[in-house]
C-alpha cells in the first residue's frame, strides 16, 4: 500500500516538473496539460486511494503556480470555476477508471472460479467414470467365479459368457475417455480394444482401422463398440478356427447423417443357409440387441472372399 502511495507522490511530482517545463512553450490557459495524465495513469494503476492523492497534488500545484493570480491560493470566481471544472474532470475520470478496474478485478475472479469449478467437475467425472468401470468389472468377475462352483456346464458356460462381456463393457468404458477425461476418438480406443480381445485369445491377427476420427456420441459409444467388438471375437472364433490367424479390416464412416460401421475378415464364411436374424449365438444377439437400441440394422454376409459385418445407425450429435 505504501508502495502505491509513493508511486502517485512520484507521478505528481514528474507532472508538476514537466508542466514547468513546458510553462514558456504555452500559451495561457494550460494549467492542467500534464496533470490529467498522471491522474489518470495513477487510477489505472495504482487504485482508487492514490489516484485522489495524485489529483490533489496536482490540483494544488495548478492552484498556486499555473492559474492567476500566480503564486498565491487566490479566490474568486474566475479561479473557483478552473477549480471546479478540474476537480469535476478528475472525479469523472477516477469514477469510471476505478470503476472499469474493479469489474475487470471482479470478472478475472469470476474467471478462476469457473476455472476452478470446471476443474472440480472434470476431476468429480473422471472419479464416477473410474469408479463405474471398476465396479463393472467387479459384477463380471464375481458372475465368472460362481460360475465355477457350478455343476451344471451349461449354466457355468452362461455365467462365464455373462461375466466375460460386463468385464468387456467395464473396459470400454475406460479406453472411451482420454486420461483428461475427454472424448476419445473411435479409432484410438477401438485400436487398443481389439488388440487387446485378439492377444486375450492368442490370435494373430492383421489389423487395419479406417476413419472413426471423430468421438462417438456417449449414448452410442457402448452399443456400437460391442457390436464391433463381436463381430471380431467371432472372426476369431469361428473365421479363423484353429489356425488364428488372418487379417481383419475395421471402419466407421461418420460423414453422412447415417454411421456405418464395418467389420470384415478373411476366414471361413459362415455355413450355408446361416442367417443371422434368426441364430441363437450370444453374441449375435448381443449385436441384434445393440443394433434395435441403436434403431440401425445389423447385416453379416459373404463379400469377395470376406465374412463382412456391418452396422448402420443415425449418428447423434452432441
Amino acid at each position: 500500500m505504501g508502495a502505491r502511495y509513493g508511486l502517485a507522490l512520484t507521478a505528481a511530482g514528474l507532472a508538476i516538473v514537466a508542466r514547468f517545463g513546458l510553462n514558456d512553450l504555452l500559451p495561457a490557459g494550460f494549467p492542467y496539460l500534464t496533470f490529467f495524465p498522471a491522474v489518470v495513469v495513477c487510477a489505472y494503476y495504482l487504485g482508487l486511494r492514490p489516484a485522489i492523492l495524485c489529483a490533489a497534488l496536482c490540483g494544488l500545484a495548478a492552484w498556486y503556480w499555473f492559474i492567476p493570480p500566480f503564486a498565491a491560493f487566490a479566490l474568486g470566481p474566475p479561479v473557483l470555476w478552473a477549480l471546479g471544472f478540474y476537480a469535476f474532470v478528475v472525479a469523472v475520470d477516477i469514477f469510471f477508471i476505478d470503476g472499469m478496474r474493479k469489474a475487470l478485478d471482479q470478472l478475472e475472479d469470476e474467471r478462476e472460479r469457473y476455472a476452478q469449478l470446471a476443474e472440480s467437475r472434470d476431476l468429480l467425472y473422471r472419479e464416477l467414470h473410474h469408479r463405474v468401470s471398476n465396479n463393472l468389472q467387479v459384477a463380471g468377475a464375481l458372475l465368472r467365479l460362481q460360475g465355477q462352483g457350478i455343476a451344471d456346464a451349461d449354466a457355468r458356460h452362461a455365467l462365464s459368457q455373462a461375466g466375460e462381456r460386463i468385464e468387456v463393457i467395464a473396459k470400454i468404458q475406460r479406453e472411451l475417455h482420454d486420461r483428461t477425461g475427454e472424448p476419445a476418438p473411435f479409432r484410438a480406443f477401438a485400436e487398443a480394444i481389439l488388440s487387446s480381445a485378439a492377444s486375450a485369445a492368442g490370435a494373430r491377427v492383421s489389423l487395419t482401422l479406417e476413419g472413426g476420427e471423430a468421438p462417438l456420441h456417449s449414448d452410442q459409444a457402448t452399443p456400437v463398440t460391442l457390436v464391433m467388438l463381436e463381430s471380431f471375437n467371432n472372426a476369431l472364433e469361428h473365421g479363423f478356427g484353429e489356425t488364428g490367424s488372418g487379417r481383419v479390416r475395421v471402419s466407421l464412416d461418420q460423414s453422412g447423417e447415417t454411421h456405418v460401421l464395418t467389420v470384415r475378415d478373411d476366414g471361413a464364411g459362415p455355413p450355408d443357409g446361416f442367417d443371422p436374424a434368426t441364430s441363437k449365438s450370444l453374441g449375435l444377439r448381443i449385436v441384434r440387441a445393440m443394433a434395435q437400441q441403436l434403431g440401425g440394422r445389423f447385416e453379416m454376409a459373404r463379400e469377395d472372399g470376406w465374412t463382412v459385418c456391418r452396422l448402420s445407425y443415425v449418428g447423434k450429435a452432441d
